[in-house]
């Protein structure tokens, strides 16, 4: 049996469904400062509740606009999988070019860079030393620094990102030079929001591709998600994610090789009351083969700062 995964180790912060629970600058530093107001993000994500040294990923982002037409933002990350482990901070500039003649109609283009360090740890300190050149006790550590860039348009309900993460080669704290040091993966986001004939709800369905350049992987989301209008122009929301890797990875089962692909599933909810953000989201992996049953529990946190009134005709709630 062979456990079928997305390998996170050592890849700066991990893709996961969390962009989906109103955090798209996770992901994509063109949208630093593309809302109307400060958006504060806190994140606590834990897998395989119950399993010893299970992992587990914290983030914090932060990301307003600054001036009219520039953003700015910061995310810091902490990840840890066993004995190994990684931290970051990034660093984000973006800017917004307005393609409309006033500023009801939302057309609007984003480019955006981030540039940060990560520090990547691995505890061998309780590792047998048996003259493996991989174990050599103790702990290990190493920072190096990355680049993030991208773009975004949004032209009234319609939306798209597209970003190039991890462009500088890290080694992290391999020594084998079998394991790749290219980190570099390519991710588009593409969606459109449906408004409903009464405009209490509206629906808004979305997909993200994945490409990881060294591996030649590829992943894909297809989500929906449903917002619904509550007093006091409150909001809540949920749906359903749903990612397929698109190429399958071998395993022996006894002297029979089977071929696997990722699938999992991740439902979410979310409400946006007054300023406060509060959204959970569970992943449970569909496949035959899997390291464990249980599933993968995120939180998120969040509080809009300094807003300022909406001014783009469009349901876009990642702007307005």
């Amino acid at each position: 049996m062979s456990l079928t995964t997305i390998l996170h180790s050592q890849e700066g912060l991990p893709v996961y469904s969390d962009y989906l629970t109103d955090n798209y600058y996770l992901l994509h530093p063109a949208m630093a400062g593309a809302a109307n107001c400060m958006q504060v993000r806190l994140t606590a994500r834990k897998n395989w509740l119950g399993q010893e040294d299970a992992p587990g990923l914290q983030t914090l982002s932060i990301n307003g606009r600054l001036g009219r037409a520039s953003g700015i933002g910061a995310n810091v990350f902490v990840d840890k999988n066993g004995y190994s482990s990684q931290s970051g901070a990034y660093l984000t500039y973006a800017h917004h070019l307005l393609f409309s003649r006033n500023e009801i109609d939302l057309n609007m283009l984003s480019f955006g860079l981030s540039v940060g360090g990560v520090q990547y740890r691995i505890d061998q300190t309780d590792f047998i030393i048996d003259g493996d050149a991989l174990v050599m006790g103790g702990t290990q550590s190493t920072t190096e620094f990355n680049i993030d860039v991208g773009f975004s348009y949004h032209l009234y309900n319609f939306y798209t990102h597209v970003t190039a993460k991890n462009i500088l080669k890290n080694k992290g704290v391999n020594t084998d030079l079998q394991i790749t040091n290219n980190l570099r993966k390519y991710l588009i986001s593409i969606g459109y929001v449906f408004n409903n004939p009464s405009r209490n709800w509206w629906i808004e369905p979305s997909v993200l591709l994945q490409y990881q350049e060294e591996t030649q992987q590829s992943f894909i989301d297809l989500n929906t998600k449903i917002h619904a209008k509550l007093k006091n122009n409150n909001t809540i929301y949920g749906g359903l994610s749903y990612r397929k890797g698109l190429d399958g990875v071998q395993y022996l089962d006894g002297n029979e090789v089977i071929s696997q692909k990722l699938n999992y599933l991740s439902p979410f909810v979310g409400l946006n009351f007054k300023r406060f953000v509060f959204a959970y989201t569970y992943t449970h992996q569909v496949n035959s083969e899997v390291f464990d049953a249980g599933g993968f529990h995120q939180l998120t946190l969040g509080i809009d700062l300094a807003c300022k009134k909406k001014k783009y005709q469009c349901n876009c709630p990642a702007i307005n």
